[in-house]
């Protein structure tokens, strides 16, 4: 990952821990959720942000969430939408 993603991760996380007192372990962008609970969060963003409401809304809402670990290897080919290998 460019050191940007790293570092705002990071940053998103360790505020996410001490405000909400919620600890994740990465802000990965793939989420399963039921609908009656996504509606429930009123999402309001809709670029890059999402994630990071997406998590801090259930966690003032006392939603139970579930990481699952998933390795992380280099991305092949060019990405469609910032142009980074």
């Amino acid at each position: 990952m460019p050191l940007q993603s790293v570092l705002g991760n990071k940053l998103a996380r360790y505020l996410m821990r001490t405000i909400w007192g919620e600890q994740y372990t990465d802000l990965g962008p793939l989420r399963a959720i039921r609908l009656d609970k996504v509606n429930r969060l009123q999402m309001k963003d809709t670029s890059f942000g999402w994630t990071v409401e997406m998590q801090i809304k259930a966690t003032q809402q006392k939603m139970r969430t579930l990481e699952i670990p998933v390795p992380y290897r280099c991305r092949i080919g060019k990405s469609k939408i910032s142009g980074a290998i």
